[in-house]
């Protein structure tokens, strides 16, 4: 008898595919062994008629059927569907007002106080520690500042 030709050889290695994925991203791996345990499920109920070759044949079959009809489809359902946001945290900040806590000196960057956050800061005039500003402008984690 060869080893391929048990069903339950195709059984376990399904479960032992399917377990795998937990281990690794991407979602792909569950697929092979979904695969293999449909062709278990077919061994069992085609007998010796679906000898090795026909067994090898079905898992490649199996397999790219599950990865190309029903990833897409089982992707959604376990990792849920992505939502897109509106926001721009580019501008987020611009208008909010904040304070100076280390000294800006142009073209030095200085750090400023925005809401419950400190950020770098920038300004085309001076600004001492404990002057009020604002947000004119954000170029990432630098914000563009003028004295109020």
């Amino acid at each position: 008898m060869n080893f391929l030709s048990c069903p339950w050889i195709w059984m376990y290695l399904g479960a032992i595919l399917m377990l795998l994925e937990l281990l690794a991203p991407g979602f792909v791996i569950f697929f092979f062994g979904l695969s293999a345990s449909t062709v278990g499920i077919c061994r069992f109920a085609f007998g010796e008629a679906f000898d090795l070759t026909w067994q090898l044949a079905a898992f490649s079959l199996f397999s790219i059927v599950y990865l190309v009809f029903l990833r897409r489809w089982m992707k959604k359902v376990f990792y849920g569907a992505v939502e897109t946001s509106r926001a721009d945290f580019q501008n987020e900040n611009i208008g909010r007002q904040g304070k100076v806590t280390v000294a800006v000196n142009p073209p030095l960057a200085g750090r400023v106080l925005v809401g419950d956050a400190e950020w770098n800061a920038v300004s085309e005039a001076p600004l001492a520690v404990g002057a009020d500003v604002r947000v004119v402008a954000q170029d990432n984690l630098t914000m563009k500042v003028a004295a109020l």
